[in-house]
């Protein structure tokens, strides 16, 4: 039995292969019809019907007339070109419900990628359609959003994170405790209470406002202060206001603060010392090395996020308590990738 009167019955719902286009060529100058072909190909007779139409062409015979013959080649060729015009199609285009939920996250709530869709699964919200965090950057990449463009994302980087290396340096501060002396199991973040402290500044020439961050380590909780200027005194100032809203509480919410070599610091012996108990320690307070931000990593990604809001150079003597506030609670609302994207708020409860 020749090949091409093979009748062996062939598995359907495939493409026609070039050979089978050829096949079909030699067949119809056979004068075999549509349906005949499609027995011996194994193929469904429409399959060969729509193959026939997209193959024929018009052709020029030594008569000088005309004749429409289907031509192997240009259905091989036009299968190719449909090819390459195909694609899935966006996931996302028939939920509108999902892309207004991502726009408001992005534009509204100043969420980056990664944490709108963190949430949608770590809370469980139902959508139709259900995409990753790369797929997400990708369709911001091709400007599938009506209203979010790369400019509106936080940052828009990968980078990998380096080894962390401990510096062993000179303390600029003589009198403070050297972070090397900070008890080890503070590494692990596992206890609540050790926290990071540091300054956010405005800009250069302005009213001289600056923010005093803390960032604890395990919840990555946030409190943010606006003081009039960055001193020791007004550092001092709101640690007391601190010690004075949570009372006998404050030892347990504050065990350790980490800091730099800021000015604003080095008088270890005023941030430490209680002033609702005279002549004891509230909380002990560890110098980072210098030029080691790294040390205090939640600090200075927390001050990231704040920068969000208060770009650099701003004057942030413009910004009311009220506003200071609503940052606070936005970063302690963030959902953490760190944490399951859990916020720190539900961390620390």
């Amino acid at each position: 039995m020749s090949h091409l009167n093979n009748t062996t019955k062939q598995r359907r719902f495939k493409h026609l292969t070039e050979m089978e286009r050829y096949q079909i060529e030699i067949l119809l100058k056979e004068k075999k019809k549509s349906k005949e072909i499609a027995v011996i190909l194994g193929k469904h007779r429409r399959t060969i019907e729509r193959e026939i139409a997209r193959g024929t062409v018009q052709m020029l015979n030594s008569d000088l007339t005309y004749t429409f013959r289907y031509c192997a080649d240009v259905g091989h060729r036009k299968y190719l070109e449909n090819g390459q015009n195909k694609g899935a199609g966006l996931k996302i285009g028939h939920d509108h419900k999902l892309a207004r939920h991502i726009e408001k996250r992005i534009i509204q709530d100043r969420y980056s990628p990664d944490a709108v869709i963190g949430e949608i699964r770590a809370k469980g919200l139902e959508f139709k359609t259900s995409i990753c965090t790369k797929t997400l950057y990708n369709y911001i990449d091709k400007e599938v959003f009506a209203n979010i463009t790369n400019k509106d994302l936080p940052i828009k980087r990968h980078k990998k994170k380096g080894r962390y290396h401990r510096v062993r340096v000179a303390l600029k501060n003589l009198k403070g405790t050297s972070i090397e002396q900070r008890p080890k199991h503070i590494e692990n973040r596992e206890e609540y209470g050790h926290w990071e402290m540091d300054c956010v500044v405005g800009g250069k020439g302005d009213s001289g406002a600056v923010l005093l961050v803390l960032t604890e380590r395990k919840s990555r909780e946030e409190i943010i202060r606006k003081m009039p200027n960055r001193t020791q005194s007004s550092v001092k100032q709101e640690l007391d206001r601190l010690e004075r809203r949570y009372g006998k509480r404050f030892s347990q919410k504050f065990k350790t603060i980490t800091v730099d070599n800021g000015p604003e610091f080095l008088n270890s012996s005023e941030l430490e010392g209680s002033i609702i108990k005279q002549g004891e320690i509230r909380v002990k307070v560890y110098y980072a090395h210098p030029y080691s931000s790294g040390e205090r990593g939640s600090n200075e990604n927390g001050n990231r996020l704040i920068r969000r809001f208060i770009p650099k150079g701003t004057d942030i003597s413009n910004y009311t308590a009220q506003e200071i506030k609503r940052i606070e609670h936005w970063m302690n609302n963030y959902p953490r990738k760190i944490h399951g994207y859990k916020t720190a708020k539900e961390m620390a409860a």
